[in-house]
């Protein structure tokens, strides 16, 4: 059986001028749905309540512990990564926070951002090879 995947964004003007739909390989098609569901927030999908992941929840929260926020998120999205994504099997998703300090010296600020590193290893059902995707987010900026 022959499977089509398309890359996102769509471009819908390829679509009506007739050129049609960019396609993806398998492992491009896994990273963009996945990326989807880490960009989606719980409840925002109107036919899929639990589709997405806690990471808007967890945002706007005042990180207490990093290791129980990073074990909170994994959690979340593995979860929802194991319920949505089907072609892959054998999940691990890695959470890791980390500060980052940018310094605008004409403006006089140091702006310190959360940055959490995104790492999610897998084996594809039907070939049977590695699959991993890695991604980062920066979370609510501190600025002074």
């Amino acid at each position: 059986m022959s499977e089509k995947f398309f890359n996102k964004p769509f471009r819908l003007n390829a679509v009506f001028s007739g050129t049609g739909l960019q396609a993806a390989d398998l492992g491009r098609s896994i990273s963009n749905h996945i990326e989807l569901i880490i960009f989606t927030r719980y409840g925002e999908h109107r036919f899929q309540n639990s589709f997405g992941c806690e990471i808007w929840d967890l945002d706007f929260e005042l990180i207490v512990s990093e290791s129980i926020w990073e074990e909170q998120f994994r959690k979340s999205l593995l979860k929802s990564i194991t319920d949505y994504e089907f072609r892959i099997y054998n999940t691990s998703v890695d959470i890791h926070i980390t500060e980052v300090e940018n310094i605008y010296p004409l403006r006089q600020i140091t702006e310190i951002k959360k940055k959490v590193d995104i790492s999610v290893r897998a084996l594809i059902k039907t070939t049977g090879e590695k699959y991993f995707f890695s991604t980062a987010l920066f979370l609510s900026p501190l600025s002074t």
